[in-house]
């Protein structure tokens, strides 16, 4: 018994020795990451062309969820309003519920889940197929010719997908509280607009959008980079990928939260 207590405490010991290290390691890679960023602006076709990878490509997927979601919001939102007699609210409802909150994090984990496991298993591939190394061979940077320009990739179409994420949510908003159920489209518009703040609402909600793209592409990029030259390697690290950008975006969201609604106070 005492010998399976200490096998257990030893076990979750290394874990938390090993987490430890793993954060230190990508607090190194993204300073790395930064210092290398100057090098590959200079070509920002580079850049360009992952921006088409991650967000041209993530684009149908978060303009299909964010009407899904919109659509969603408006018929739970109604049948709740209805029984208070503020069925004009819907407009007001679907759109903070959206640029706020559900924008941002849905959108963002969708983009883990789509660009960020895309963006592991991309580097994680060259890795497995010694490109990486033939690189440093022949004096070209990968930090600054693949890594830098994936993750710059990511931050810049991260709040762009949010945004489409939540004006397709609002559309489908409006297809089910107007078209649809038969709300007044004047009382559905400028109820939303009476309530959604510029500063407040979608600033915040482009700041929450920029920290999770940043959040996300280190440690797509993170994990591909270390990822163990092994097909084996390869998944695990894809899966790692996106279990802890999901985990990282709710956090985050949570503690962004907190900060914004003391400033707003």
């Amino acid at each position: 018994m005492l010998k399976s207590v200490r096998l257990q405490l030893g076990r979750l010991g290394h874990n938390f020795i090993d987490s430890i290290w793993r954060v230190g390691s990508m607090t190194r890679f993204f300073y790395l990451l930064l210092s290398e960023s100057g090098t590959s602006f200079n070509r920002f076709r580079l850049v360009m062309r992952e921006v088409y990878f991650v967000g041209v490509q993530s684009f149908v997927i978060i303009a299909v969820s964010g009407l899904f979601v919109g659509m969603v919001l408006g018929l739970q939102g109604y049948e709740t309003l209805q029984r208070y007699g503020a069925t004009e609210s819907i407009g007001m409802l679907v759109a903070l519920s959206l640029v706020r909150e559900l924008g941002p994090v849905v959108a963002a984990l969708l983009f883990a889940s789509r660009a960020g496991s895309a963006i592991t298993a991309e580097i994680g591939l060259m890795k497995a197929t010694e490109q990486l190394t033939a690189m440093d061979m022949m004096a070209v940077s990968p930090m600054a010719r693949v890594i830098a320009p994936r993750f710059w990739a990511g931050v810049i179409s991260m709040p762009l997908l949010a945004a489409i994420f939540s004006a397709m949510g609002v559309f489908g908003g409006y297809l089910v509280g107007v078209v649809l159920i038969g709300v007044d489209s004047g009382a559905f518009w400028s109820q939303m607009q009476a309530a959604v703040d510029v500063r407040y609402d979608v600033f915040n909600g482009v700041v929450k959008s920029f920290v999770f793209g940043i959040a996300v592409t280190v440690i797509a990029t993170f994990e591909g980079f270390d990822a163990p030259p092994t097909a084996e390697g390869v998944s695990g690290a894809t899966t790692r990928t996106v279990v802890s950008s999901a985990l990282t975006i709710l956090a985050l969201d949570l503690v962004l939260t907190a900060f914004m609604l003391r400033a707003s106070d």
